[in-house]
């Protein structure tokens, strides 16, 4: 047998390598399902790499969920009989490493979508030349990009006509989990996920996230399950309640791949045609949320640096104010505002915000303050647990007015109305803002045009045990609408 006809052979008996990223999971996931099934040994492997050209470092919050869903999925690992080996540093380096250090001729992994990581998925796959074979897979979106295209072959930048064209579309089913994983003669050698210090200390501020959390798989489809099961009858309406638990609180499960889209979709579907209770447009919406998840990585992929760059170039001119003390005061949740304030504030205890109140503290910080919606997406990536890639730095361009589908710049949030309107009797804010707890419903989305004696009887003290206003709403609004029509064009 000549040398290349025994490479030839080896590429079909050989160790397989699957590079896991943002998909810790092992239901649902083609990489782990389809080389289960060859029946050759495999090697899971994550790389933390924070060091390679336009990768975006971690949050604070991230580093918190990342480093108890490894712990979760190395323990997912072992109960079928394999191990997770963790490398830290260029992931081109360490794949290519952990390829040669196992002789395997294989390397497979789903599809990433940011400029960055492409780039890094097209190198490694260019350095192993012909002798190991890569293949991708779709496992955490939906649609492919390049699959979904509009009439004259562009691409979707208004949400609408992305929904109709795919509302229809038939998705694969999901994969089982592996029942086990043959094992190499010996397991690379792994870091150890203790001295990647990624859990907070000094001081330890994750108190609120072990709280509300339980990073992993199990706790993601536990999840789904109580959705399905207990929410998601009323979700149209009860999504729309920051007060209340009724929307899917998927997010960070998404994220981080600990449930596939695929899965939420048809387990939802399976639970609306056994109860005919659930709604259709119950069903309808939560579908729409999922494939809203889609249209921002869509967005990504063509567009590519949506965390730096307007999507609508004329708002590269817009005149952003600059002011630390604002914007600080508006990351501690002491605007003045309490719906504002209670969002903030429930984002910093918990790593989550509700999303009705993403969009009224998004709106606040670029229109009422008139400050940069990068310095807010910058906040959110650090805080937040589910921080995406796609979805923060669109969703952040959308609330102010510079993204693709975007809400109108001139569509300014009163936080006042707001408040009133989905937070009626103010619990919401009570649970975040307890200095506020005692004032009555009809009082606590304004305390400043409250009376004395209304106040009084609530022990708050305004600028002293409550701030004021940092801004008037009435004249904020009409200094936004001033600095647009300067860009309007």
């Amino acid at each position: 047998m000549s040398k290349r006809e025994k490479r030839g052979q080896e590429a079909f008996e050989g160790p397989i390598v699957v590079w896991i990223r943002d998909d810790l999971r092992l239901d649902d996931n083609p990489p782990l399902a389809h080389a289960a099934e060859t029946g050759r040994p495999v090697v899971p492997l994550f790389v933390l790499d924070e060091e390679s050209t336009g990768v975006r470092s971690l949050g604070g919050a991230h580093r918190w969920w990342l480093h108890h869903s490894l712990e979760s999925f190395a323990s997912s690992l072992r109960g079928i009989g394999s191990e997770l080996t963790l490398r830290r540093g260029k992931a081109e380096d360490h794949v290519l490493d952990i390829i040669e250090a196992t002789g395997a001729t294989t390397l497979f992994f789903n599809r990433r979508y940011d400029p960055a990581s492409r780039k890094i998925d097209d190198a490694v796959e260019k350095a192993l030349g012909e002798d190991v074979s890569v293949e991708r897979f779709t496992g955490n979106i939906l649609h492919e990009p390049e699959a979904v295209q509009t009439k004259s072959g562009g691409y979707y930048k208004v949400y609408t006509p992305f929904w109709k064209n795919v509302s229809e579309t038939g998705f694969r089913d999901p994969m089982d989990p592996p029942k086990g994983l043959k094992q190499p003669d010996a397991f690379p050698k792994s870091e150890k996920l203790k001295d990647w210090d990624l859990l907070p200390t000094k001081p330890d501020w994750s108190g609120g996230l072990r709280d509300l959390w339980t990073p992993g798989e199990t706790a993601a489809q536990e999840r789904l399950e109580h959705f399905c099961d207990e929410l998601l009858e009323g979700y149209e309406a009860g999504r729309e309640r920051p007060c209340a638990d009724e929307t899917s609180r998927l997010s960070p499960r998404l994220r981080w791949g600990e449930i596939s889209p695929f899965r939420a979709w048809h387990t939802a579907n399976a639970y609306a045609s056994r109860r005919k209770t659930i709604p259709d447009a119950a069903i309808r919406t939560f579908r729409r949320e999922l494939v809203w998840r889609d249209f921002n990585y869509h967005l990504l992929y063509h567009f590519g640096r949506l965390e730096a760059d307007n999507f609508n170039d004329r708002f590269d001119n817009f005149s952003w104010r600059t002011s630390a003390a604002d914007l600080k005061t508006w990351t501690k949740g002491l605007t003045g505002y309490p719906i504002v304030d209670a969002g903030m504030r429930q984002l910093w205890q918990t790593g989550w915000m509700h999303n009705r109140v993403r969009m009224i503290v998004g709106s606040f910080l670029t229109k009422d303050l008139l400050i940069d919606w990068r310095d807010g997406e910058s906040w959110f990536w650090d805080t937040l647990v589910d921080g995406d890639i796609a979805s923060n730095t669109s969703q952040w361009q959308w609330v102010a007015g510079s993204g693709a589908d975007a809400q109108p710049f001139f569509r300014i949030f009163n936080p006042i109305t707001q408040s009133e309107k989905f937070d009626p009797k103010g619990d919401y804010i009570r649970t975040y803002v307890p200095e506020l707890r005692d004032m009555p419903a009809k009082a606590i989305h304004a305390p400043w045009e409250a009376g004395k004696d209304i106040l009084a009887k609530a022990g708050v003290r305004l600028g002293v045990t409550y701030p004021k206003p940092i801004v008037d709403h009435g004249e904020a609004r009409q200094r936004a609408l001033e600095a647009y029509q300067a860009v309007k064009g």
